[in-house]
């Protein structure tokens, strides 16, 4: 039976239009990881044996990259020490339209990865959180579980309340939110800044539960429970003073007033019953921290039109980027699609 040229045609313009599977990139930021890389290299190429992993080694002492190297990644080597730096050069670096970020410590459950990506392409997000559901009192700390909370209310009552975990490691974006990231901090504050740079920009993010372990042995964590804090509850107060500038010179403004008020009580008691004030020193300190005060109101209100500007540049850089493509299920492939993509999800182009 001869072929039908029409029928030829139409398949072969489907097959045009048949929409590419997204390009993944795992990213995994690493130091002095060597008893843990190989392993998370291994689950994250059989969770998602698509994706291209790369390594970033931030200048370790031991063989992480080598490890990493013989477990199939690419490595990177980045001699400016800090997770903050890693991820700065790995935004800057990688080409791809989903970015899976995550630790090379092998705490994360490299398993739900499909099942996060699956949710960034369906809901056409830019941001997936993977919460972390403790699974062992060894993996997440008391101290560590406190300063999440706390610095996690902060986030919500400063910038809103979207995210149950704003300090996870474990994240999913869209390109145009990589490549619209400025990337400022050094540290372990990163994941503060990635957060805020989403809500800020009132980004459609999402949050999933994902189990979260304990380190292998021989894997050492390299978070300082009170070093580290300062510097994320640092970075939160910086983030606040350029974000929201009128709340926080607003409130600056207040507590100076407010000691102004107290220090000229007692003065105006003393002046109201002899007509005198005798402790001039302590009348021009009230009457410069009401100055202050009022400079303080000023500095916020000009601030603020400043950050309004910058938010709207952001904004406007973000919209230049291609949105998240939508999601679609193949469901009805051929032998040799599957072969060419194991991937069972995809993203319209």
């Amino acid at each position: 039976m001869s072929r039908n040229p029409v029928h030829d045609q139409q398949a072969t313009l489907a097959a045009a239009l048949q929409p590419e599977a997204p390009r993944i990139a795992v990213l995994l930021p690493c130091y002095n990881e060597e008893a843990a890389i190989a392993q998370v290299v291994r689950d994250f190429r059989q969770a998602l044996p698509q994706a291209t992993i790369y390594v970033y080694d931030n200048a370790s002492s031991d063989r992480t990259g080598e490890v990493a190297a013989a477990a199939g990644a690419r490595v990177v080597r980045e001699s400016l020490r800090g997770k903050g730096n890693v991820v700065r050069r790995m935004f800057a670096d990688i080409e791809a339209d989903i970015y899976v970020l995550a630790d090379g410590d092998d705490t994360y459950d490299a398993t739900a990865a499909p099942r996060l990506i699956e949710t960034l392409c369906h809901d056409q997000l830019d941001m997936i959180n993977a919460a972390r559901s403790n699974t062992s009192t060894e993996a997440y700390r008391r101290g560590h579980q406190f300063g999440n909370r706390l610095f996690t209310t902060m986030v919500s009552t400063l910038f809103g309340k979207r995210f149950d975990d704003i300090l996870s490691g474990y994240r999913v974006f869209s390109r145009r939110f990589v490549k619209s990231f400025p990337a400022l901090a050094q540290g372990f504050e990163i994941e503060t800044e990635l957060t805020v740079h989403a809500l800020e920009l009132r980004m459609p993010v999402g949050e999933v539960k994902t189990a979260y372990k304990e380190r292998p042995e021989g894997s050492l964590s390299k978070l300082s429970t009170f070093k580290d804090g300062f510097r994320i509850l640092l970075t939160i107060l910086k983030l606040t003073k350029a974000e929201r500038p009128l709340p926080f010179f607003a409130a600056a403004g207040a507590v100076l007033a407010l000691s102004s008020v107290i220090l000229a009580f007692p003065l105006l008691i003393t002046y109201l019953e002899t007509g005198l004030v005798p402790r001039l020193p302590t009348a021009v300190l009230v009457c410069a921290l009401m100055i202050l005060a009022f400079l303080s109101l000023a500095c916020g209100f000009i601030l603020d039109s400043v950050a309004l500007g910058r938010r709207e540049l952001k904004r406007l850089h973000y919209l230049h980027l291609p949105a998240p493509p939508p999601f679609i299920a193949l469901e009805a492939q051929s032998q040799d699609e599957k072969s060419a993509s194991s991937a069972p999800f995809s993203c319209a182009g």
